[in-house]
C-alpha cells in the first residue's frame, strides 16, 4: 500500500498534485499561460502545444486522479472546460453509428439534449431509472452503460458494483457521473466502473466561480481515445481555470464535511413536517436510498430534495429565504436551492425544491429555512 493510500482525505486533499518539493519554488506553481512552447528539432517532451497539454492541467489532473483512486498505479484524469464537455468526451468517444448506450432516465437534465444528438449520429438510446438498478433490464447489447447516482436532482441511487458487473459480462463499458458524490464521498473505479466522470464546477472545486469537468479512467486505451476526442474538439479548460481549482481541492474534505453534515441536519429538520413531501436525502437512515448508499459511498453528498405543494408555495418559499441563493449549480460553499422545474427537462412537479447546504452555521441555515417555510405557508 503507498503512502497515499494511507492518507486520511484531508491530507489527501491539501497535498494532491503538488510537485516535489524545490529550493526557492511555490509550493504550487502559478498557472502557465501559453499557446506553445519552445520546441527545437523532433517533436517530443510533455508539452508542445497549448490545445495538447499544459503543465497547471498535469498538477491538476495529477491531484484529482488521487483523489478518485488513492494510491492506485495506472490511473489518468482528463480536465474539460465544463462537466458537459467531459460527458460528451466520454460518450462521442466510444459510441459510433449502430451502437446502444444505456443513459439514466431520471439524469442531468441537459440529458434530453444529449440522446437527441447521439440519436441523430445513429446511435440508439435506451433509458432507465435509477432507482432498484432498473438499468439492468436493458443492458443487453449495450456498448456503454452511464450511470448516475445519486441521480439528480432525485437523489435516487444504484448498485454501482453489480450494474458494473452485469455491464462487463455483457461487454459494456461503464461510466459514472460523480459529480453529486465527489471522489471524497464515492470512487467509481473501486467499484468497477471504466470510467469516473464529473463537473468540477460543484462540490469539487465549490466556490461557484469556475467551469469545468473531468474523467478518470485506468485504461490507457480508453484514455487515449478520450484525449483525442479533447484534443479535436479543443475542449480544454483554461489555465486560470485549473490553477483555481486545484487551489481548490485544499479545501475539499473541510467543506464537504460541513456541508454534508448540515445536509444532514436539514433534511433532518424536514422530517416529519406535514407542509412537504418527498423529502429524500440519502443520509438519513430511512430513505429509500440509504442501505445501498451506505454500502457504496463514503459520504453522503450535500442535496437535500423535497417538494412543496404548488408552484405559488415553492415561489413564495425562495422568495422568504435570507441566507440561500436562488441559483441553478450545486456544492457551493454559501447554500443554494431553486424550484427545479422552472427549467424543464426535469421530470419533476412544480413544486420541487432542490437545496444545496453551504458552509453557514448549521443552527442559523436550518433556522431560516424553517422560517421561509413558515411564511411561505402563511
Amino acid at each position: 500500500m503507498t503512502q497515499s493510500a494511507q492518507m486520511g482525505d484531508g491530507t489527501r486533499a491539501v497535498r494532491a498534485g503538488l510537485p516535489e518539493a524545490s529550493k526557492n519554488e511555490p509550493t504550487l506553481p502559478g498557472p502557465v499561460f501559453a499557446a506553445h512552447f519552445h520546441l527545437p528539432g523532433d517533436v517530443s517532451g510533455p508539452y508542445t502545444y497549448g490545445r495538447d497539454d499544459n503543465p497547471t492541467w498535469t498538477h491538476l489532473e495529477r491531484a484529482i486522479g488521487e483523489l478518485e483512486a488513492p494510491g492506485q498505479g495506472g490511473v489518468d484524469t482528463l480536465v474539460f472546460a465544463s462537466g458537459m464537455a467531459a460527458v460528451s468526451a466520454v460518450l462521442f468517444s466510444q459510441l459510433k453509428a449502430g451502437d446502444v448506450v444505456v443513459l439514466p432516465s431520471d439524469g442531468y437534465q441537459v440529458f434530453p439534449l444529449v440522446r437527441e444528438q447521439l440519436t441523430a449520429f445513429g446511435i440508439e438510446v435506451r433509458t432507465a431509472p435509477t432507482g432498484g438498478d432498473a438499468q439492468l433490464d436493458v443492458l443487453d447489447g449495450a456498448k456503454l452503460l452511464w450511470i448516475e447516482t445519486p441521480s439528480n436532482p432525485g437523489l435516487d441511487v444504484c448498485n454501482v458494483r453489480r450494474l458494473a458487473e452485469a455491464a462487463h459480462a455483457r461487454g459494456a463499458l461503464v461510466a459514472v457521473d460523480n459529480t453529486l458524490a465527489t471522489p471524497l464521498g464515492q470512487r467509481p473505479l473501486e467499484l468497477g466502473a471504466d470510467f469516473s466522470v464529473a463537473s468540477g464546477t460543484k462540490q469539487l472545486t465549490g466556490h461557484g466561480d469556475i467551469l469545468l469537468g473531468y474523467v478518470t479512467c485506468r485504461d490507457a486505451e480508453l484514455t487515449a481515445s478520450v484525449r483525442g476526442w479533447r484534443k479535436i474538439v479543443g475542449a480544454i479548460p483554461g489555465p486560470m481555470e485549473a490553477w483555481l481549482a486545484h487551489r481548490s481541492l485544499a479545501t475539499l474534505q473541510l467543506r464537504a464535511e460541513r456541508q454534508n453534515a448540515n445536509a444532514l441536519a436539514l433534511a433532518l429538520a424536514l422530517r416529519g413536517r406535514d407542509d412537504i413531501e418527498g423529502l429524500r436525502y440519502p443520509g438519513l437512515p430511512d430513505d429509500p436510498s440509504h442501505k445501498i448508499a451506505a454500502q457504496q459511498m463514503r459520504r453522503f453528498g450535500c442535496v437535500v430534495s423535497f417538494t412543496l405543494p404548488t408552484r405559488a408555495r415553492a415561489e413564495r418559499f425562495m422568495e422568504a429565504l435570507r441566507l440561500v441563493d436562488d441559483a441553478t449549480s450545486f456544492g457551493g460553499v454559501r447554500s443554494t436551492a431553486e424550484r427545479r422545474r422552472r427549467w424543464g427537462g426535469d421530470d419533476v412537479s412544480e413544486g420541487f425544491i432542490r437545496f444545496s447546504a453551504g458552509a453557514e452555521d448549521p443552527d442559523d441555515l436550518v433556522a431560516d429555512v424553517l422560517r421561509a417555510l413558515d411564511e411561505a405557508a402563511a
